[in-house]
């Protein structure tokens, strides 16, 4: 919840800073001299300040929460250091005595020794333990004290089962046995378990990259997981742009496929797994028939859609000037869609990419999503983060390649 407020903190203010500084700058540009731009979409354009800060508000927060070296600001982390409070302790005959508790909460995985204290007379006894940051231990000082001895109050307080108390630097809770858990101040930082920090990814990617993961390189491990969308993404689209182009132009396959298609495209490739599994086994023929399926009724639907969306005066001028069906086809009706299904291709290749982690869950040997399916079963959080930041990188690599391609390759998209 905090990491939600601070990043629409982030972002209110952001957008009104800039906006309040573009307000006094003079705008050169096409949709500068438009007297409308509400709902115009052709006015809307990437805000690349925008973008900046949108990138480095997350690396902000991320580091903020996570106790990072590389950013200025932190938010409240664990207490960390020598704690302790006091505790009265009652026997059967109703004589009372207390006693200090000390208790040395360490961040690492060297444990510490409890810090030294004397005994002390009378019935309650002084004790200590270590803990670490983030975890809880469980005391036992009447385990000291006389036989028959309860805790009654801690730090003058009196406290009752399961009821949790407010100390220094953290809370004590006494069980239903008499014992007493304490559970120091956690703060608002992540533990590192649930979310490293960034210079932890980036030692870990360094050393991946150095070292390999699974008797694999990084680069064998993206190299496979690219290879498996390639080669789904390319079977899907050499099969679903020819049907859904069929389906554009023939009522007949439009009526056949047309149930198939409208009841497979809702269906997740991630349900298909275990019927692939069974039809194609565990190996590679399975992974990339999942991807084909992943990517085959996206682009059925967007060459559909790209012959459904072509101007029928179009059509009707191409045969007025005496234009064949191969010519329309050649001349009007593929160009016209073409971008209607590069759209579609990057959605395509968008889910793929996104479904070969799960392609990659049986028995896969490399692979991007292997390697972070693999670090998730030993807690490897970093390796995990690491590996989703590159499928993302890598992803949005691969969009921005597909955008150029439609520029280079459909110039004419949006002048009609």
């Amino acid at each position: 919840m905090m990491v939600l407020v601070f990043y629409v903190t982030i972002f209110v203010v952001s957008m009104l800073v800039w906006g309040r500084i573009k307000s006094h700058r003079q705008r050169h540009d096409f949709a500068s001299l438009k007297t409308v731009t509400f709902g115009d979409e052709s006015a809307i354009v990437p805000d690349r300040v925008a973008s900046i800060i949108s990138i480095l508000a997350i690396f902000l927060i991320w580091g903020a929460f996570t106790g990072s070296r590389l950013v200025p600001l932190h938010v409240p982390g664990p207490f960390v250091g020598e704690t302790g409070f006091s505790y009265t302790a009652r026997d059967s005959s109703g004589a009372e005595g207390t006693a200090e508790v000390r208790v040395l909460v360490y961040e690492g995985s060297t444990k510490p020794k409890p810090p030294e204290m004397p005994v002390g007379e009378g019935l309650a006894k002084n004790d200590s333990d270590v803990v670490a940051a983030w975890r809880s231990v469980l005391l036992k000082p009447v385990a000291n004290d006389g036989e028959g001895a309860q805790i009654v109050a801690v730090d003058g307080k009196p406290i009752t089962a399961d009821v949790p108390l407010s100390v220094a630097n953290g809370e004590v809770t006494l069980t239903s046995k008499g014992s007493l858990n304490f559970e120091p101040y956690a703060g608002w930082q992540m533990e590192p378990i649930w979310l490293p920090s960034p210079e932890a990814v980036v030692s870990r990617l360094i050393e991946i990259a150095n070292q390999g993961y699974q008797n694999t390189s990084l680069w064998g491990h993206l190299a496979a997981s690219l290879g498996r969308v390639l080669a789904g993404f390319f079977l899907g689209s050499l099969v679903g742009i020819p049907l859904g182009y069929a389906m554009g132009l023939s009522s007949w396959f439009r009526g056949w496929f047309d149930p198939i298609v409208e009841f497979m495209r809702p269906v997740p490739p991630l349900a298909l797994i275990p019927l692939v599994i069974i039809w194609f086994g565990i190996w590679e023929t399975g992974k990339i028939v999942l991807l084909f399926l992943a990517a085959l009724w996206i682009m059925v639907i967007a060459a559909r859609s790209g012959v459904s969306g072509v101007k029928l005066s179009k059509i009707h001028a191409a045969y007025s000037l005496g234009a064949s069906k191969a010519q329309i086809m050649r001349h009007v009706i593929i160009p016209n869609s073409l971008p209607d299904i590069f759209t579609g291709a990057r959605v395509a290749m968008g889910v793929c990419w996104g479904t070969v982690v799960a392609a990659e869950l049986v028995a896969a040997q490399k692979g991007a999503g292997m390697m972070i399916i693999a670090a998730s079963k030993f807690q490897l959080t970093d390796i995990v983060v690491m590996g989703i930041i590159l499928i993302g990188i890598i992803g949005y690599g691969i969009d921005i390649l597909m955008r150029m391609a439609e520029k280079k390759l459909v110039p004419w998209k949006g002048r009609g």
